[in-house]
């Protein structure tokens, strides 16, 4: 017999640390509330996370088992359960956040002491980061690397009978959830699952064209993309089983449907490559991962950060989408790209800072993503550009130029032409007054903002 620690993977289907524990004999699966991890996590998240946690026990009292869920650090309780279940090892799914590294460690340690055997799978990930050794410059130099390297099946789901049913045995509560300040997707494999199948059926074979259209981003958001971000993130549904599907449309598809699938697949990829770089380097969520020769003069301005959080900056784009984030724990990526470029470049404020407000507010939080993709905006990451700036005028007139993406988040310009909310910042102060007087004034303005960003980066970059 063997315990299976359940983590970031809530989904009994294609997870491959539950097929090695539940090939060779019943398993006990287990989850443990590890508080000095899990309440790290925003509420939001927590809230979602927690929820699959319970819809994960729904699932193993279907097959006629149960999830054992305990509280407390993983290395003192898996050992006294192996004891207490007459197991002789534990097996795990491979985390490279550095907490969840030293828990692993931890339970390595601990269970070797107790004479039990542990063994960890790659799950999170399609390819193990370990495969590619090299610290790729850019993206393009990743993904060839990642592509030549052959991906795993999707794991078997275990049946009733691989599963132990652990009679007499008390298996614990799933703790409560704390209260969540907005409405939080359906949780859970199922719920994934169905979300999948719809993107799969109306919105995959225009992925490319679409993903970036704002304005169907509005009238149909899990179709412009597909959402699975907090699935994802939670592990509620496999990444193997989404690039699996994705895979077999672009087979079947031709012409430009394929290019569509492509990019959705293109889009996994960089998934892939966060997760390649915390693994390479774990102090990514708070350390420049480019070595930059001199200081970056952030300028941090309490006021300037607490507008950007509200969604009051008076440039439109980036209000829209800070208020999608407070509204749903959630933006759409061509917003996030903008809003953080807008903090980081225009504000001058530390990446760090914009990190962790969207780990509190995110419900799709992901270590490892949210890290790199802060770090790439603020060009103290990789990129194939040394100091990239978003306009936040020019992406708007691009992305949204009839402004149904702003003007579904900040009702203060709902009833302001088009091409006025997309010129906002540029407008004369009369004017922005007329159109509409509830709405703030742009914070900075927009060319020497961006001029004094280029500056100061050509400055840290040795450039000046």
């Amino acid at each position: 017999m063997r315990l299976f620690w359940h983590r970031r993977d809530l989904r009994v289907r294609d997870n491959r640390g539950l097929a090695t524990a539940a090939a060779d004999g019943p398993v006990v699966s287990v989850f443990v509330r590890d508080t000095d991890l899990l309440d790290r996590l925003g509420d939001r998240q927590r809230a979602f996370f927690l929820r699959g946690v319970r819809r994960l026990r729904e699932s193993y009292r279907d097959l006629g088992s149960d999830l054992i869920v305990r509280e407390g650090r993983p290395s003192d309780v898996l050992p006294e359960l192996a004891e207490e279940f007459g197991a002789e090892a534990v097996v795990y799914n491979e985390h490279y956040r550095p907490e969840r590294r030293d828990r692993q460690n931890e339970v390595d340690a601990a269970c070797a002491d107790a004479g039990l055997a542990t063994a960890g799978e790659t799950d999170l990930v399609l390819v193990d980061p370990a495969r590619l050794d090299e610290r790729y410059p850019n993206h393009g130099r990743f993904r060839d690397a990642w592509q030549a390297v052959p991906k795993e099946p999707l794991a078997p789901a275990p049946d009733a009978e691989d599963l132990a049913s652990p009679d007499g045995v008390d298996p614990g509560t799933v703790p409560e959830e704390p209260t969540a300040d907005i409405e939080l997707p359906a949780a859970g494999y199922r719920a994934a699952r169905e979300r999948y199948d719809d993107f799969l059926a109306n919105g995959i074979d225009s992925y490319r064209a679409s993903r970036d259209d704002l304005a169907r981003a509005v009238e149909a958001p899990t179709l412009a993309v597909s959402r699975m971000s907090p699935y994802l993130a939670a592990g509620m549904i496999g990444v193997r089983e989404v690039w699996a599907d994705a895979s077999e449309r672009r087979e079947a598809a031709t012409g430009e449907e394929c290019d569509q699938v492509w990019k959705y697949l293109d889009e996994l990829t960089w998934r892939e490559q966060q997760y390649h770089l915390l693994y390479c380097d774990p102090d990514l969520p708070t350390k420049n991962y480019k070595s930059i020769p001199n200081e970056i003069e952030w300028r941090d301005d309490a006021d300037e950060f607490d507008a950007w959080k509200r969604g009051e900056t008076g440039y439109p784009l980036v209000d829209a989408g800070m208020r999608q984030l407070r509204e749903e724990g959630y933006v759409h990526n061509r917003p996030r790209q903008v809003v953080a470029s807008f903090l980081t470049k225009h504000l001058l404020v530390d990446w760090r800072k914009g990190r962790r407000h969207f780990a509190e507010q995110l419900v799709d939080h992901d270590p490892a993503s949210n890290a790199g993709n802060w770090q790439w905006i603020a060009s103290t990451g990789i990129d194939s550009v040394d100091v990239r700036i978003f306009d936040p005028v020019a992406q708007a007139s691009k992305y949204d130029d009839e402004a149904r993406f702003v003007k579904a988040y900040v009702p203060e310009l709902r009833d302001v032409p088009a091409g006025e909310v997309v010129d906002w910042p540029t407008l004369p102060p009369d004017e922005r007054e007329r159109l509409a007087p509830e709405y703030p004034d742009p914070i900075v303005d927009r060319d020497a903002a961006y001029e004094r960003a280029q500056r100061v980066f050509e400055r840290a970059l040795g450039k000046r």
